[in-house]
């Protein structure tokens, strides 16, 4: 906080309050904030007097200048300098404080020379560890990050260099990483040390730079371990501030050259951040840290440098990122009001007010999926209290179908009969679902639901339906390029899935992932209907490869072909695809036939030969899939969502973990320690992997996991006395199996491999 003479006040635990304030008379204007968020003050001398003399390592026998470390203004460094820390540092005299200013244009930056290398670091700190004798190394560190020149000349390959490659910070990143790795596991006087120089460096004035220096000694301090502790998040903070206030610029020269960090170490930045944001949201009252209120500009920060992670990783598209996207998840935010934070970023009365939703790779998918269940309740209500008010005002009785979506469908004309319940009930389809099939007597608790939805899709997506072609190689599907199909049958497949999110409901699909990318595309339908939607414009080799693996190998082939391509393989614009045995030539441009494919053209074919196979060969069916699947989904939530995640919400995922399933599991009649329950237990682990999904299809009507992994599914045994001649049975409708009292192991995995090799359908639920 501010003191009261001017200056700035920063408490450290263990190292006391540090005052830097700027010399009489002068005045101060706010650092300059690219948000709302409350600006630093930087106060302490514009140009820090530092001398002394070179020294080596052996011994670090260097000359004591001043006694205080090299810091002839004290204020920042004597707070807790001792007197042993010398300087190792050897600059020329600093202009004096006027005519700096007059001459900064012209005048050429002037660094320490700090000559280290990683042999002689590790040398030295080899020498203190065996001897615990660390003061060498804590005027290393006092010296190191004293200023952000100081940083430069000791981690730049050049010191008097300046410059803005994209590609290349020009830093010695293996002894960077060397001495943030050894830092680490020195003791805690150490790391006071280093603190102490990087609050001086943090807060000097009038810093005389070569170009984008300030943004390499940033990118450097925010790889410091020492950030991971929250004794320090009163530093980090500052430092997290200072990286939000660079230019636009400058900070995709920041995302550009997080890039060339290793895994771990990207890594290590993201959880500190995601560290740091939680201890602030869930304050347990840590010594040395601000009061919340005094410190509300500390999360939006936070989370605006983790977006320029976000975009780094997320900005690799030749080659994968350094991360998983779900390792930006913050799982404790999962336990905050999340509706609140959702209307705030969807209130137009409030623009600017800070919302998670914002930056939604923060949020799990268990916390996405929350706020896009809690907002199609809403509309599920919304849409029955409109037709409860309608009927009521034409005099006619309420009935309990009006808060459902009521499908009545035969068996024997499943595809028939859904397509016309959809489309006479378009204005239901935001209510909650519930299906009956015709002649047989069955209350929907969820369970005839869950049937609906799988015997449906397996029947649309039979080969004799034509509108889909399976892909052995990649098991997976994808849309008919045929003219022959009805687009009113796309149209149900998207309502489907529109229904299945919307309803919590997992459906068994096997499509690449470059199709939730197009149903992303855009999030929201446009309010022009003759708006393009459903279409991927950066689209390359790996999303066809999803799918027609062979086909990428030999485009590949083509573009890396050294002879003449024209000659020696005659191809031209116009291609052939094979369909249920069917040969289509298709032209990839006009008068395609005339046009041969050459060393020169060749990447243009292959962007137009993906173009067409991802987006213009299936326009008109993915639009009418897109549209079916957004008059259901029709809520902004959905422009939270990655492709992928869309895919979970629809499919689930693939990964069991049935012990996770063990431990939630409760009994009815049985204790989890009777026999027979270890035996079931056992003889389910032992089962090969088809096998288990079929006993979690049995039980649940998918074997696909919902959002959130199987420590969220609800799982009863129920006990059944004296039917040894029974088979288990399952009520999926509450993910229920009944266990008959089995009288050996033998016995029970007879029985439960003929009820899972046999099971379909419904009898009374």
């Amino acid at each position: 906080m501010a003191g009261r003479f001017g200056g700035l006040h920063i408490s450290l635990p263990g190292l006391g309050t540090i005052l830097l304030r700027p010399p009489a008379g002068t005045t101060r204007t706010p650092t300059p904030t690219t948000s709302n968020l409350p600006p630093i003050y930087q106060d302490g001398p514009a140009v820090a007097d530092v001398s002394g003399q070179q020294s080596k390592w052996n011994g670090l026998s260097s000359s004591n200048g001043n006694g205080n470390g090299g810091n002839n203004n004290g204020s920042a460094s004597n707070a807790g300098s001792d007197s042993n820390e010398d300087s190792i540092i050897n600059t020329t005299t600093a202009t004096p404080h006027h005519q700096q200013f007059n001459e900064m244009a012209i005048v050429k930056p002037s660094y320490p020379s700090i000559h280290m290398n990683m042999e002689d670091y590790m040398s030295e700190t080899e020498r203190s560890n065996q001897v615990g004798d660390y003061s060498q190394l804590r005027t290393f560190f006092l010296t190191c990050f004293h200023s952000y020149a100081s940083i430069c000349a000791t981690f730049k390959r050049v010191p008097d260099n300046g410059g803005d490659n994209a590609h290349d910070p020009e830093l010695r990143m293996d002894f960077l990483n060397g001495v943030y790795d050894s830092l680490s596991s020195m003791p805690n006087a150490v790391h006071k040390t280093a603190l102490r120089s990087i609050v001086h460096a943090l807060l000097e004035e009038g810093r005389k730079l070569y170009s984008k220096d300030d943004v390499r000694a940033l990118f450097v301090l925010l790889q410091c371990p020492l950030f991971s502790s929250p004794s320090a998040y009163s530093v980090y903070s500052h430092l997290l501030r200072q990286i939000l206030g660079l230019s636009n610029s400058d900070h995709h020269l920041f995302v550009h050259w997080l890039k060339i960090l290793e895994p771990n170490r990207f890594r290590n930045i993201v959880r500190h951040l995601l560290q740091f944001i939680s201890i602030r949201q869930f304050p347990a009252g840590e010594r040395g840290l601000p009061a919340p209120t005094r410190s509300r500009w500390w999360i939006p920060t936070a989370v605006r440098i983790l977006a320029l992670l976000n975009a780094s990783n997320n900005n690799t598209s030749s080659t994968a990122p350094l991360i998983s996207y779900t390792e930006f998840y913050n799982s404790t935010l999962d336990h905050i009001d999340l509706m609140k934070e959702y209307l705030t970023w969807q209130s137009p009365d409030q623009p600017g007010q800070f919302s998670y939703c914002q930056y939604p790779f923060i949020l799990s998918i268990a916390a996405k999926r929350f706020i896009l269940t809690k907002d199609s309740e809403q509309q599920m209500i919304l849409t029955a209290r409109r037709s409860l008010v309608s009927k009521m005002s034409r005099n006619q009785p309420p009935r309990l179908e009006l808060f459902f979506l009521n499908i009545h469908v035969r068996r024997s004309h499943l595809v028939l009969d859904s397509l016309n319940e959809i489309s006479i009930k378009q204005r239901d389809l935001k209510k909650k679902l519930r299906v009956s099939f015709v002649g047989e007597p069955g209350l929907d608790m969820g369970g005839l639901t869950k049937e609906w939805f799988q015997l449906l899709i397996r029947e649309i997506f039979q080969p004799d339906y034509g509108m889909f072609i399976y892909y052995p190689n990649a098991r997976c599907y994808w849309f008919s390029t045929s003219n022959e199909t009805n687009l009113k049958e796309y149209n149900l497949i998207g309502v489907l899935m529109g229904l299945a999110v919307y309803n919590s409901i997992i459906l068994d699909l096997h499509f690449p992932s470059i199709c939730y990318r197009k149903l992303l595309s855009p999030p929201v339908v446009p309010a022009n209907h003759s708006a393009r939607v459903g279409v991927v414009r950066n689209f390359n080799l790996d999303d066809l490869a999803q799918f027609m693996p062979e086909v990428v190998f030999g485009l590949k082939e083509l573009l890396a072909y050294e002879g003449n391509v024209e000659e020696d393989m005659g191809l031209t614009f116009q291609v052939s695809f094979g369909e249920y045995n069917e040969v289509v030539t298709v032209p990839l441009m006009e008068n395609a036939h005339r046009v041969p494919v050459t060393n020169a053209n060749r990447n243009e074919f292959v962007r137009l030969y993906l173009d067409w196979i991802l987006n213009k060969g299936i326009y008109e069916k993915f639009r009418a899939f897109y549209l079916g699947f957004h008059s259901v989904c029709a809520s902004n939530a959905l422009i939270m969502l990655r492709p992928e995640e869309v895919e979970i919400l629809v499919c689930g995922s693939p990964k069991l973990d049935l012990r996770e399933l063990q431990k939630n599991t409760e009994y009815d009649g049985y204790k989890a320690g009777d026999r027979i329950i270890k035996d079931f237990w056992d003889v389910l682990f032992e089962l090969p992997p088809e096998m288990q999904k079929r006993f979690l299809r049995f039980v649940t009507g998918t074997d696909r996991v919902p959002v959130g992994g199987m420590a969220e599914m609800s799982f009863k045994i129920t006990r059944l006395r004296d039917r040894p001649a029974f088979l288990p049975s399952a009520h999926t409708c509450f993910n229920q199996l009944v266990l008959p009292d089995y009288p050996d192991r033998e016995t029970l995995e007879q029985k439960l491999f003929i009820a899972l090799s046999n099971a379909e359908g419904f009898g009374l639920e």
